[in-house]
């Protein structure tokens, strides 16, 4: 059983959630009052993670979100706050069933998001201990960093297809080595329209919408689809931090005014996170890497976003994603 499949099960998708919720008239009373508590929670969490302000520990939240790929950002960051040291964490039922191990009388239970609920715990394998014919713990515990390759696979196509759903379409131009990409809003007037595959009809006929070009992402040509890869992730992370507006405050913030340090540096946390958690290596390492050797403090930014932003990304490129509504 390899670690993907064990948390398949579980697995926070906040941005799944919220397309199934967007319209404010599906929710109940209690679905309303469920998510105001739980911003509520996060927010006092944000507010009081004072210890991330210093930009080395900030990185190292960072390569800790990254070496738990298999958990979305938030939980990964929720065990960060819990346990530091943290190696491999699941529920007891699965050590029991999946490792036959159990949990020691002193356990430190660890709370995370659960898919479609408020909270579940989990239990770090340090707090475990075998029974009779224990089961072998993965091998990813060793070296949770061990990828197959650094090819981005099906990953690209998939975010590019994605992408199109809020209107945004990407062209590759000719241009310098210095010059990887940009994005912007779409020329005003503009009447262009990309063809967003939203299922089939009773038929099974694949049905496309027309969704309005609402913004031009562009990317050097002569990158490697790596670098495309990262370049993409980069441009769509200023997007969805509120950097440029947004068409309708309930898919992203509006977040114009930070300076350009505050929008790079979220920017290039989420590109790492990606990046990192799908094995592709790129320059945002390097990049916060030089800013904390330049820069004890961290900008002012916002980490409910940048997790945010980096789950909504990455469920871009492994799900097929649906028609805004």
């Amino acid at each position: 059983m390899t670690q993907q499949s064990i948390f398949d099960d579980f697995e926070t998708q906040e941005q799944v959630k919220l397309d199934n919720v967007e319209n404010e008239a599906d929710q109940t009373a209690a679905d309303v009052f469920l998510v105001n508590a739980n911003k509520r929670a996060l927010d006092e969490l944000f507010s009081v993670a004072s210890q991330f302000k210093k930009s080395k520990d900030y990185f190292e939240l960072l390569k800790f979100i990254a070496k738990f790929r298999s958990y979305s950002p938030f939980n990964a960051m929720l065990v960060r706050l819990q346990k530091s040291g943290a190696e491999f964490f699941i529920p007891a039922s699965r050590w029991l069933k999946d490792y036959r191990r159990s949990i020691k009388p002193d356990a430190q239970p660890l709370v995370i998001l659960q898919p479609m609920g408020p909270v579940m715990f989990v239990f770090d394998v340090s707090d475990t201990e075998p029974l009779e014919n224990a089961l072998p713990i993965p091998k990813s515990v060793e070296n949770p960093f061990e990828v197959n390759s650094g090819k981005v696979g099906g990953r690209f196509k998939r975010l590019q297809e994605n992408s199109k759903r809020d209107g945004i379409r990407i062209v590759a131009t000719k241009s310098g080595s210095q010059s990887a990409g940009s994005i912007r809003p779409a020329a005003k007037g503009i009447k262009d329209t990309l063809a967003f595959y939203s299922g089939l009809d009773e038929q099974k006929r694949p049905v496309y919408e027309n969704i309005p070009v609402r913004y031009d992402l562009i990317i050097n040509e002569n990158l490697s689809d790596e670098a495309k890869f990262a370049t993409i992730i980069h441009e769509l992370a200023h997007l969805y931090c509120g950097h440029l507006g947004t068409p309708n405050p309930k898919w992203w913030p509006d977040r114009r005014g930070l300076n350009h340090e505050q929008r790079e540096f979220e920017a290039e946390s989420i590109t790492y996170l990606v990046c990192s958690r799908a094995g592709i290596d790129n320059p945002s390492a390097e990049y916060l890497s030089n800013f904390i050797k330049t820069n004890e403090d961290s900008p002012q930014i916002s980490l409910e976003c940048v997790m945010k932003s980096t789950g909504v990304i990455e469920n871009m490129c492994r799900n097929k994603m649906k028609l805004r509504k």
